[in-house]
């Protein structure tokens, strides 16, 4: 088994001296260094001239052309974070549930419809649940099998899913699990 986590946490890192950053320079100074005036307080001049012949005004020589490139395109996010943003934006009730049946199999329609029925993770008090990291395991070519941790307020939950290759070469989910086998939290004593 292959196994392999797709999403960490991010923290942002910022370079010494970045614009915004304790020790760094203000804002709009990027690159630029201040002199000194001279002490005779005239501005010094910027290059002797000639009087034997008249300034060149052109423009500096150009750049060759270039053929143009293609834009390069993101990244195709992974099948794994696709279906966990979307299976947890239904089972929050952000996205009506039928909005996965083209991408569910079998009974995994079924237990996501059960799932989001019974409201487990419903917005509460105005928070939204956050996807903390996701990892899946290759059992064989053309399977994953996914877990997901998310938080929804104080709370640390973790979801399960499967995903298999059809033959028309899409992702389908063919089952779904929050917190467990039964989708119900654990009881606490």
């Amino acid at each position: 088994m292959h196994k392999v986590m797709t999403r960490t946490q991010n923290r942002r890192t910022t370079a010494p001296g970045t614009p915004g950053t304790p020790g760094g320079r203000p804002p709009g100074t990027a690159g630029r260094t201040l002199t000194a005036a001279p002490p005779s307080g005239r501005p010094p001049a910027a290059r002797p001239t000639s009087r034997t012949r008249p300034t060149d005004n052109r423009p500096a020589s150009r750049v060759p052309a270039q053929t143009p490139r293609r834009p390069v395109a993101p990244p195709q996010p992974h099948p794994a974070d696709l279906f966990a943003d979307r299976l947890l934006a239904v089972l929050s009730g952000r996205h009506p549930v039928h909005s996965m049946l083209r991408h569910t199999v079998g009974r995994a329609y079924d237990d996501l419809a059960r799932l989001a029925e019974h409201g487990p993770l419903s917005t509460v008090r105005g928070t939204t649940p956050v996807l903390r990291d996701i990892g899946y395991e290759i059992p064989r070519p053309g399977a994953l099998e996914v877990f997901a941790r998310f938080t929804t307020g104080p709370r640390l939950r973790a979801m399960a899913f499967r995903l298999e290759l059809s033959p028309d070469r899409r992702w389908r989910c063919t089952a779904v699990e929050l917190d467990g086998p039964t989708g119900r939290p654990p009881r606490t004593p």
